[in-house]
């Protein structure tokens, strides 16, 4: 999963970085709002993590212009601006939470989970296309061979989703236990189900990344 970081202190968006780098996202980090409004033009981009006061274009009236080009990408500012009005703006101008400086990494970790937990696999696109073979069909929640509908139970089609959403970076398993069971469950159990989804399609679309997780690559 893509994340553009809006961050100037150096330290704090290093330690961001590295923290959810950890956790198997890609994250993209910015100091200045004109370069993230740019970005957020040419990459797709999962969840925006936006602080306010930066140079450039603020935090605020950069989510604003991505609202009205019609981006429903989901926000989180992070910011020491907390007293009511500022909360008040912020939702008003659609970011999906606010957390306040200084926090717990950790609670970062909860607060995205929490954003696109909310966002229930949102997609603009009705069908993904995972190679020229197949495609899922994110509206019906179906995988397609050539436009056939292939059988899948509902924990092969959560691990499906979640390869999907996460796209293009590694999902460990650590994050389909969270994700697709959001309890324990034994790691060999998890990769059995992974390798019944993979033996489903005769193309390699899940990579198998030794060591760190499955991927799906856009």
């Amino acid at each position: 999963m893509n994340i553009l970081l809006l961050e100037d202190e150096f330290g704090l968006r290093e330690s961001i970085k590295e923290f959810l780098e950890e956790l198997g996202f890609c994250v993209d980090a910015y100091e200045n709002g004109d370069s993230v409004l740019e970005a957020s033009f040419h990459k797709n981009y999962q969840l925006l993590l936006l602080d306010v006061q930066v140079p450039g274009i603020n935090g605020f009236d950069l989510l604003a212009s991505l609202r009205e080009s019609g981006n429903k990408i989901p926000a989180i500012f992070i910011t020491s601006l907390t007293n009511i009005e500022n909360l008040t703006k912020g939702f008003e101008l659609g970011c999906s939470d606010y957390i306040k400086k200084p926090f717990e990494l950790k609670e970062l970790q909860v607060r995205i989970e929490h954003a696109l937990k909310t966002e229930c696999f949102h997609t603009q696109e009705n069908l993904i296309g995972l190679s020229p073979r197949y495609q899922y069909d994110a509206q019906k929640f179906t995988l397609l061979d050539h436009g056939i509908s292939i059988d899948l139970s509902k924990t092969q089609k959560r691990i499906l989703e979640t390869l999907i959403k996460h796209r293009g970076c590694v999902v460990s398993i650590e994050q389909f236990q969270d994700e697709v069971w959001g309890e324990y469950m034994d790691p060999a159990n998890i990769r059995v189900q992974i390798n019944q989804v993979r033996k489903k399609m005769e193309e390699e679309i899940i990579i198998n990344v030794r060591g760190l997780g499955y991927k799906i690559d856009t």
